[in-house]
């Protein structure tokens, strides 16, 4: 039992690192701090507690969780230092010794953070709480709204692919999700708080329905059963898992919109291979075709990893070939970096970090170029753009249905509504088609 009395005017501060799963999830654990008497800090306050979601994607992310955690103590040095997320999953003895740190606790334990916070022995530090996460069978729902307008909606949890670069199903454990029919309610509640579009947001999305018995198809057809005016995308879903019966739905459907990012990894199938990943170029190929077919101007991004162990030049080189056939709107390139407990580590080819930054460089100068042509097909067309309440300058954006970023002058009545406009051409920066009435 939580006396929530020893909470009251709290001060907490929150830094959260990685996917948009993280940011729903640090989401959730705020609204539950909130509840029970917790404020959010201010700038120039001190915070009584410090948590840090974390990612431990690649190097680089662990190394940013650390920068993040030796930052904040410095900002809040009598705070109680709480470390979570997949780093703390993964290395939770190396974060317990960092200095300032206070509480490390698991993928799993970060949904029970304020028993924890309230248990804390102060003559510890690094005090560490983590379960082996592949015994993780619950599955903790969450929704956040990020800072301009749309709501990421946590759908799924965790990885069955075990693919051998990837160490998310040791961070995240097994696949699972809430029924359909909770999912549906969670959508209707971020309606009811002013949500206009809402992401579906997972680890493996298309893989809903694994541990209740349903699947993807049906939850997305529940959600567009919604009355309700509200866009929906999917954050991310596995060519395999991505049907096209799927496809072919939310061609005709008035509420998922034209928007689709698809993990391609590589344009190798060898490489694939090595990866262990579960479909093959053509597939992969057939199905940005039938995308195209019945949404031509479906915006497409894809993830693409360079510099894994094994890819050759000549295997990097037939991938760019065949990335460069593909009609998609812009690539999401991140170089490949060793991780701890993978299967990519007993190959012996090695990338140099030279060669990987090339090859990345190659590839986000593909990806500036089609996503530059794919814009330049839209001008002068009619689309409906949902407005963001940023401003920069006098100006204010918004994104269309199919995710071009959109410039018009500041006008605060249209934050947060959906106005149906003409596709100018770019703004000065060349980062946002201009907005014609």
């Amino acid at each position: 039992m939580i006396d929530n009395s020893i909470f009251q005017n709290k001060k907490v501060a929150f830094h959260t690192l990685g996917c948009k799963l993280n940011f729903a999830e640090t989401s959730a654990i705020g609204k539950q701090l909130s509840d029970e008497g917790f404020t959010k800090v201010r700038a120039g306050e001190q915070a009584d507690v410090c948590i840090i979601n974390t990612c431990s994607v690649t190097d680089t992310a662990d190394h940013k969780c650390r920068q993040a955690i030796k930052r904040l103590n410095r900002l809040h040095p009598s705070a109680i230092m709480v470390v979570t997320g997949c780093y703390a999953q993964l290395k939770p003895q190396e974060i317990a010794a960092i200095e300032g740190v206070d509480l490390v606790l698991g993928a799993n334990e970060k949904f029970s953070i304020l028993n924890y916070i309230q248990q804390i022995d102060a003559s510890k530090q690094g005090e560490v709480h983590r379960s082996e996460i592949v015994t993780v069978k619950e599955f903790q729902p969450s929704c956040s709204r990020d800072d301009r307008t749309r709501f990421f909606l946590k759908v799924q949890d965790g990885c069955d692919y075990f693919c051998t670069y990837c160490t998310i199903p040791l961070a995240r454990g097994k696949s699972r999700n809430a029924t359909i029919f909770s999912t549906v309610n969670m959508a209707k509640q971020a309606i009811a708080e002013g949500a206009k579009e809402i992401v579906l947001s997972g680890v493996n999305t298309g893989d809903f329905g694994k541990s209740t018995g349903e699947n993807f198809f049906d939850l997305v057809k529940a959600l567009d059963a919604i009355p309700e005016n509200i866009r929906f995308r999917i954050s991310s879903i596995e060519p395999n898992l991505l049907t096209d019966e799927i496809i072919a739905f939310i061609a005709s459907s008035q509420h998922f919109m034209p928007h689709f990012h698809i993990p391609l990894q590589s344009g190798s199938n060898q490489v694939l291979q090595l990866m262990k990943r579960r479909y093959t170029t053509e597939l992969f190929s057939n199905k940005i075709e039938t995308i195209k077919k019945v949404m031509p101007d479906a915006f497409i991004g894809v993830d693409v990893i360079v510099g894994v162990k094994g890819e050759t030049d000549e295997l990097f080189e037939q991938a760019l070939l065949f990335i460069e056939s593909l009609d998609i709107s812009q690539l999401h390139v991140f170089s490949y970096s060793e991780r701890a407990g993978t299967k990519m580590l007993e190959i012996e080819h090695t990338v140099s970090n030279v060669e990987r930054k090339r090859r990345s460089d190659i590839l986000h100068s593909l990806s500036d170029k089609m996503t530059k042509v794919f814009y330049e097909t839209l001008i002068g067309k009619t689309t409906q753009v949902l407005w963001e309440s940023r401003q920069k300058d006098d100006n204010m954006v918004g994104f269309s249905n199919n995710y071009i970023r959109v410039e018009r002058p500041y006008l605060k009545t249209l934050v947060n509504t959906v106005q149906t406009i003409t596709l100018g051409d770019w703004n000065e920066e060349q980062t946002a088609l201009k907005c014609l009435k």
